[in-house]
């Protein structure tokens, strides 16, 4: 059946909380997912949360969430493992296994698997940039899902905020900036520290990788002093050059967690991740 999505539309949603999976030491990971409350069949979206690859959980992003689901979205939020558990690329197979999760649960809830897409913040934009680039990775598709073992990883789309496009560059910046905590943190995460050039989109882009190019929207602040938006115009310059589609759009007078404030570029950040999603839900 056809998705018919109208960005304009108000729904109301039904929130509710499930497992998802359990992590390699044991932790309960969850799934928040946001039911609207209609015939469908509903648009699908996979959120990533942010925190740096350490922190943070599938709460962190609930305002954008809501908002989307309000207008006729089936959202699910996903905790992830978190760098002091396993590094990389633990956190991406739970993201590729989410995709999988959801477009075999969807249906259940309304929603059409083949319009799943993703969102992500920050680090979680990181994780919905390697997931979109590489769908068929051996290594992130690791986890089975045993219920439907036929079901890829592929995603319609990414909707990133302030993704760590370039994670080395923003190691330098946190640096630069004697952010101690923040330099730690990508240290967590990334074992080997080689692994920081190899999930670098910008570096898979440069070394000519054959990747995935999903319609990727990037909405990014323009005072952000910790992913630059220098670096952010750099990647899609890159990402358009290799034959993707990338749309950039700058927040002025926003830094990097803008959309954790109610506000006018706040409710434009949420407009413009249901236009993406009208784009491509069809």
């Amino acid at each position: 059946m056809k998705t018919a999505y109208d960005p304009e539309a108000k729904f109301d949603i039904e929130v509710h909380d499930l497992p998802f999976r359990r992590t390699a030491r044991g932790r309960q990971l969850m799934a928040r997912v946001y039911q609207p409350l209609g015939a469908g069949p509903f648009p699908v979206l996979l959120d990533l949360h942010g925190g740096a690859w350490n922190d943070k959980d599938r709460f962190a992003n609930e305002p954008m969430a809501r908002a989307v689901a309000a207008s006729g979205v089936l959202v699910a939020s996903i905790d992830m493992t978190l760098a002091g558990e396993a590094p990389y690329p633990a956190s991406v197979q739970d993201a590729n296994y989410g995709v999988r999760w959801l477009k075999w649960k969807a249906p259940g809830w309304k929603g059409e698997p083949a319009t799943l897409g993703v969102l992500g913040s920050s680090t979680g934009g990181h994780l919905g940039q390697l997931l979109g680039m590489r769908p068929r990775d051996a290594r992130y598709g690791a986890i089975a899902l045993a219920e439907a073992p036929g079901i890829d990883a592929t995603v319609r789309y990414v909707a990133a905020r302030s993704p760590i496009s370039d994670p080395y560059a923003r190691y330098q910046q946190a640096e630069k900036r004697k952010r101690e905590d923040m330099v730690q943190k990508t240290k967590n995460w990334f074992v080997p520290w080689d692994t920081i050039y190899e999930a670098n989109p910008q570096q898979m882009l440069e070394r000519k990788e054959s990747v995935t190019l999903p319609p990727l929207l990037i909405m990014q602040g323009a005072l952000d002093d910790n992913v630059l938006p220098s670096l952010q115009e750099k990647f899609a310059a890159a990402y358009r050059a290799a034959g993707g589609e990338c749309r950039l759009e700058i927040f002025e007078n926003c830094d990097h967690m803008w959309v954790a404030e109610p506000g006018p570029q706040t409710d434009r950040a949420h407009e413009m991740v249901k236009s993406w999603i009208q784009k491509y839900c069809e």
